[in-house]
């Protein structure tokens, strides 16, 4: 009997980051958890974080240790060429992700702090750059002498078109409003705790917002209230034996149903499972299950199954997802590729 097969883009640290990676990489994944390497779509300097565009087939991928961020352009089943010049960005920039209308993407950099919006074409090209407003960091009252870097480090598009980002430096989410030509206008912040280091986030059904924190290794509630703020509503840890020492907080994912969080944590090279109720209000951890490798940066959770990509042991591996307690199964498959850095379906 065949099985299905799904392609993944896999993003990776190079070269010039101390990495094994050679640029986007292809992978394959079947029904049955077994994955296969499908080969180099194209070479890149670290193009450790991936966005699609939502109709097109045109991938955007940020050059970490280049600065800037560039498009690509799918000429087959598995291979990219590059799709206009690089465009500028910030230091470290860590992150991209596209406007679900395909008007623009935004990058987000760790290096400097700076959020930057980039207007598509029509056809799904670059055609200029708007950096946003600097964040402040709002706990500086309590640290005076203690000036604290921003780290913008990621971003979420919301179905009612705004943005809203993670200053992990800072402790904030921020969220925007997108005016054409004009890039993002700041609407409103919410505060976390000083020194979580809210970093990656995941929506949840009900319209909360989970953010896990790189530093504190906990998953925030970020609820929108009546008046169309978001508001922080609760802040859980993440695993059942709490952060060790040296552990720092990655990618956070949810089960098809949103009933499970997934948050990968390196340092132990965990994954922690979390319940997450109906209304998205209340977060509690399950269980931890290492994650199958070394250092697992990153994870996509797709029909039943959880690919993990571990960057310190150069591979990604799959587990399967028990659909009623939510805990992982496995490791079941494993495909080796170098500092894969994120996994990204293509569709």
């Amino acid at each position: 009997m065949e099985t299905a097969e799904t392609l993944i883009w896999t993003g990776s640290y190079t070269a010039d980051r101390n990495g094994n990676g050679k640029g986007i990489a292809a992978l394959s994944a079947d029904d049955s958890g077994q994955l296969t390497s499908v080969g180099l779509a194209i070479e890149a300097n670290s193009p450790s974080f991936l966005a699609l565009h939502p109709t097109l087939p045109v991938i955007y991928a940020v050059a970490e240790e280049g600065k800037t961020v560039r498009a690509y352009r799918r000429t087959g089943a598995a291979e990219l060429e590059a799709f206009g010049e690089p465009w500028p960005a910030g230091e470290a920039t860590c992150h991209v992700a596209a406007d679900p209308q395909g008007r623009f993407i935004v990058a987000t950099c760790w290096g400097d702090g700076q959020v930057i919006l980039y207007e598509l074409d029509d056809d799904g090209a670059i055609t200029s750059r708007t950096s946003a407003e600097a964040a402040v960091d709002p706990h500086t009252a309590t640290s005076p002498d203690q000036a604290r870097p921003s780290r913008a480090h990621s971003s979420l598009m919301l179905p009612d078109g705004r943005v809203m980002t993670t200053d992990l430096g800072h402790d904030l989410v921020r969220i925007w409003k997108y005016a054409a030509g004009e890039g993002l206008v700041i609407d409103h912040q919410v505060i976390l705790p000083q020194g979580s280091g809210p970093r990656h986030m995941a929506r949840h059904h009900s319209g909360t917002v989970l953010v896990d924190t790189e530093y504190s290794v906990e998953v925030a509630a970020v609820r929108m209230q009546p008046d169309g703020t978001y508001e922080l509503t609760a802040m859980v840890p993440a695993s059942t034996n709490g952060a060790q020492k040296g552990d720092a907080g990655a990618e956070i994912a949810l089960s098809p149903d949103g009933r499970f969080a997934y948050v990968g944590v390196r340092g132990t090279n965990r994954i922690c499972v979390l319940k997450v109720s109906a209304d998205g209000a209340e977060i509690e951890p399950l269980a931890d299950v290492p994650c199958g490798g070394d250092w697992p940066r990153h994870h996509l959770v797709r029909e039943g199954w959880l690919y993990v990509a571990n960057e310190g042991s150069d591979d990604v591996v799959s587990f399967r997802l028990d659909p009623e307690t939510g805990l992982l199964e496995g490791p079941v498959g494993r495909v080796e590729t170098g500092s894969p850095s994120v996994l990204v379906l293509a569709v």
